[in-house]
């Protein structure tokens, strides 16, 4: 048994050595790159991160080299080259690599992915289809094993063969995606994917907040919209994202100030005013509360420094 477990762990040690090699070989720079395969990107950082806001959107991550932080609401979850992380539903999250240096970087590979692709996977197996896996976090962290690795390092490999990619792409992301629901994360995913579950019912709720976040929240008309009522909506709501649905169009609004003011030129009056906010008081007041500084201070700091995000 002994044997059999140094064995595995030789061919992950190997899988993770050469799919580094090809992260490295396609990233020119740090920061986060997109790669010739849709939906397929990988991210490069040569020293350690502050803590960083963020929005993970429905995505597989793996790292393969280095160590990263992710802190969802309250739960903190590390992972590593060990590991691997699955985001379910949009989730606005702080990241923080940990694990990085000139010599041997922080290198990430992000496939993201659709509740059709999920649904599609579903529907191959009538069993998987019956069943009723609970509702739980939109965020989980996994052991990594050599059978979902070897899949995604024959999707790095395409971009060696850019002329495969439209053919053999999309039959190896199934697989990859097929690996993952076959796992642990598999118990989570799936429910978003089923129509008329409370894990779809509250990924809708998401997507409207998402698309509206700069009006007024009423959770009486959400909860009307997937038929709960505001109190089953609330409790189901914090159960995936770990947070209130007040909380969560809060740290929406605000990291989408963050980033019109870095990417435009507007005054925080102004970014308030586009994210929601009547008040640039009570706008620079939950603002700083947030990432820590006053709108102006804060993006003076950001473009100070190198501002990564996986």
């Amino acid at each position: 048994m002994v044997t059999i477990c140094n064995f595995k762990n030789d061919i992950l040690a190997s899988q993770q050595k050469q799919l580094a090699a090809l992260v490295e070989r396609f990233t020119d720079r740090d920061g986060f790159q997109t790669t010739a395969i849709p939906s397929l990107d990988f991210i490069r950082a040569s020293n350690p991160s502050e803590p960083l806001h963020t929005l993970y959107t429905p995505s597989l991550c793996v790292i393969v080299q280095g160590a990263k932080m992710v802190i969802l609401g309250k739960e903190s979850y590390k992972y590593d080259a060990n590991s691997y992380l699955v985001a379910s539903v949009h989730l606005p999250i702080i990241g923080h690599i940990m694990e990085a240096t000139p010599e041997s970087p922080y290198l990430g590979i992000r496939l993201g992915f659709g509740s059709d692709q999920i649904l599609d996977i579903i529907k191959a197996s009538q069993q998987e289809l019956r069943s009723k896996p609970g509702l739980g976090r939109g965020l989980t962290v996994t052991r990594a094993n050599t059978t979902l690795l070897d899949a995604l390092l024959r999707l790095a490999r395409l971009l060696e063969t850019p002329n495969e990619i439209p053919i053999l792409a999309p039959l190896i992301i199934k697989e990859i995606l097929y690996r993952v629901l076959q796992d642990e994360p598999g118990y989570i995913i799936k429910p978003f994917a089923v129509i008329g579950s409370h894990a779809q019912s509250i990924a809708k709720v998401i997507t409207l907040i998402n698309n509206d976040f700069a009006k007024p929240l009423r959770i009486d008309v959400l909860a009307k919209e997937i038929n709960l009522s505001p109190s089953s909506l609330h409790h189901h709501f914090k159960k995936v994202t770990a947070m209130s649905p007040l909380q969560y169009q809060k740290q929406i609004r605000l990291q989408e100030a963050r980033r019109l003011l870095l990417a435009e030129t507007l005054s925080a009056a102004d970014a308030g005013y586009r994210v929601g906010y009547e008040s640039p008081s009570q706008f620079s007041r939950e603002y700083a509360r947030m990432f820590g500084l006053p709108p102006l201070l804060d993006i003076k700091r950001l473009k100070d420094s190198i501002y990564i995000h996986f």
